[in-house]
């Protein structure tokens, strides 16, 4: 029989319900069953709640729903392909192939607040190199678009050329700061096209 310690959990780290644990041990009297009254959250904050209807704010058509991809764990598995493999038992070195959002949020259980350096190359958005829709209903056919097993656009002619980068790099950009200890750093190369997007969500997010 297998030991029931042992075994591995299904899904990835649930980073949003951390989040509310830690919120409950700085406010506990805003818990109520389990869940946040944020009615006493903003009695507690006080003059630091905005209660205005209109204030600027970096948004664009899908942010809700990119921020709740970054939220959603994960059920996805990493399986090791030791065949594939060069001194598997000792190399301190680690090549993960697949859907990079659901790597993330798989890693997160393993090196939340860990990783001291983050390097990423994202599409650039020039109009040809790049359409990122993420089909969860699909992960097969998302994966083979995102790797380049089946060609797509993003013409800056589409309405929502630049929110359809934002809604890509958002949740990722979010799951790879989770990841990043106290001191870690993230690098990223862009060009003009999203330079200016891009540090918006930097300065959002990290």
């Amino acid at each position: 029989m297998t030991d029931e310690a042992t075994k591995l959990p299904l899904e990835s780290a649930d980073i949003i319900g951390e989040n509310i644990t830690k919120l409950g041990q700085l406010f506990p009297e805003i818990m109520g069953d389990g869940k946040i009254d944020f009615d006493k959250l903003r009695e507690i904050l006080g003059d630091s709640v905005d209660e205005g209807q209109e204030r600027y704010a970096f948004t664009w058509p899908g942010k809700r729903d990119a921020i709740r991809q970054s939220q959603t764990p994960s059920t996805a598995t990493l399986r090791p392909q030791k065949d594939k493999s060069v001194d598997w038992d000792t190399t301190k070195n680690l090549y993960i192939e697949g859907d990079n959002l659901e790597v993330l949020k798989l890693l997160q259980r393993s090196y939340h607040g860990k990783v001291k350096l983050i390097y990423i190359d994202p599409p650039y958005n020039t109009g040809n190199d790049f359409v990122y829709n993420d089909k969860f209903d699909d992960p097969i056919e998302n994966y083979k678009q995102q790797t380049g097993q089946e060609s797509s656009a993003n013409p800056e002619t589409d309405g929502r050329y630049h929110s359809n980068w934002c809604n890509m790099m958002y949740p990722r950009l979010r799951l790879a700061r989770e990841l990043l200890s106290d001191d870690g750093a993230i690098f990223i190369s862009i060009d003009d096209h999203e330079v200016k997007d891009l540090r918006a969500i930097c300065d959002e997010v990290l």
